[in-house]
């Protein structure tokens, strides 16, 4: 993938529970288009391509009777292996890419904003002009994750467990959205102010 040069596209990321939704919000408001890639996930889910590429590469039965996705049981196994992890996401991510290149290709904005918890590792930072993430401290993230997911706190430190951690974003980001409180103000104005330079090109 090449980055697209006429379009500047803006890559949010960050930790499981910092908040990354709030922050997307606010970017929308400083007049990004928006493109959620935790949404094209879950209609990619429903793809009979992808889930027969799935259920071919999985021993585990990750379907419903019904050849629906089992979101639950896959997570399960997703988030409990580091290697199946990878492997679930190097099948899905090239049709969550395709998806999103046919919605950039289409929209008419000059200022895109990539919601995309796993940025990095689906390698989308290649086409993005500049990389937003958002953190918050762990005990943060876990009560945010248990209330917004209804699962227990284990299942929530095994979620953050399978991914990176703050120092990753940190080293390779262009901003920094530090949301450890509920003051929206501090996200309203650290969003209005990144929002300015990148669109000045700085």
């Amino acid at each position: 993938m090449q980055r697209i040069t006429d379009i500047n596209i803006v890559g949010l990321t960050g930790m499981s529970g910092a908040g990354k939704s709030t922050v997307s919000s606010e970017f929308i408001l400083n007049g990004f288009f928006a493109i959620d890639c935790d949404v094209l996930a879950h209609f990619v889910q429903c793809e009979p391509a992808f889930l027969k590429e799935l259920s071919e590469n999985f021993e585990e039965d990750l379907l419903n009777d019904d050849k629906t996705l089992n979101r639950a049981k896959t997570a399960e196994v997703v988030f409990s292996d580091p290697k199946k992890n990878r492997k679930y996401f190097d099948i899905i991510f090239p049709f969550i890419t395709y998806r999103l290149l046919e919605l950039i290709r289409v929209t008419d904005s000059e200022n895109i904003l990539l919601d995309a918890p796993t940025l990095f590792e689906a390698k989308l930072d290649i086409l993005c002009s500049h990389i937003v993430s958002v953190v918050a401290d762990r005990e943060t993230c876990i009560k945010r994750i248990t209330e917004r997911d209804g699962i227990t706190e284990a299942q929530a430190l095994a979620r953050l467990g399978a991914q990176h951690d703050e120092e990753f974003f940190r080293a390779r980001s262009d901003y920094i959205i530090e949301n450890n409180g509920d003051d929206l103000n501090e996200v309203e104005e650290a969003v209005f102010e990144i929002a300015k330079k990148i669109r000045k090109g700085e």
